[in-house]
C-alpha cells in the first residue's frame, strides 16, 4: 500500500458547513462526515469516462469508478479541487459544474469509513488523457447503458459512492434531458 501525504480535510456538518479540519486518514479511521467531490466526465459521444483506481490506493484499489474523486483542500471550492485533481490523476484540465449533492457513508477496505458530503460535478471533454500511474491503473469511456448493465451484473467492480451516485447522476441527466424537451 503505498503511502498518503498528510492531507487535512474539511469536517462538514449535514448542511456542509465547514465545522473544523483533520488529517485524512484519522478521517477516514473516525468515521467523520467531511467535504468531497466527483467528477463525471462526458465525451462528444456521450459516454462516460471511467478510471480503474491504481492497485496502491490506501483504500478500494483495483475498482472502477468516475473519471475522479477527492477531497477540496481547506481553502479550495469543489470545482477548484475538481480542476487540480482532474490534472494530478488524468492529465488534462476542463471546465465543471456542480450538479447536486449527497451524503453517504460506506465502510471500506482497510478498516476505514467514507463518510461524505459529496460535490458531483459533470463536464465534458475529448482530449488527451495521460494518466498518473500512481493514481489510475486503467480508463476507459463507457456508454451510460454498459454501465448500468454492468452495475447490474457485476457491483463488485466499482467503488461503494460510484454504485450511489452513478444513478443519481443518471436521474439528474435524464430529467435535465426532459425540461430541455418541454
Amino acid at each position: 500500500m503505498a503511502l498518503v501525504a498528510e492531507q487535512m480535510l474539511v469536517l462538514v456538518d449535514e448542511q456542509d458547513n465547514a465545522v473544523g479540519t483533520m488529517e485524512k486518514m484519522e478521517v477516514h479511521q473516525k468515521a467523520l462526515l467531511h467535504r468531497a467531490f466527483s467528477v463525471f466526465i462526458f465525451n462528444s459521444n456521450g459516454e462516460m469516462l471511467l478510471q480503474r483506481r491504481a492497485l496502491s490506493k490506501y483504500h478500494s484499489g483495483g475498482l472502477w469508478t468516475n473519471a475522479c474523486c477527492s477531497h477540496p483542500n481547506p481553502a479550495e471550492t469543489p470545482v477548484q479541487a475538481a480542476q487540480r485533481r482532474l490534472f494530478e490523476e488524468l492529465g488534462f484540465v476542463t471546465d465543471v459544474e456542480v450538479v447536486f449533492d449527497f451524503i453517504y457513508k460506506a465502510e471500506l477496505d482497510n478498516e476505514l469509513t467514507e463518510y461524505e458530503f459529496d460535490h458531483v460535478l459533470v463536464g465534458n471533454y475529448d482530449g488527451k488523457i495521460d494518466i498518473n500511474l500512481s493514481e489510475v491503473g486503467d480508463y476507459c469511456y463507457r456508454s451510460v447503458d454498459d454501465i448500468r448493465n454492468e452495475l447490474f451484473t457485476h457491483p463488485g467492480k466499482y467503488t461503494a459512492w460510484f454504485l450511489i451516485a452513478f444513478p443519481m447522476l443518471v436521474t439528474y441527466l435524464e430529467n435535465k434531458k426532459a425540461m430541455l424537451n418541454e
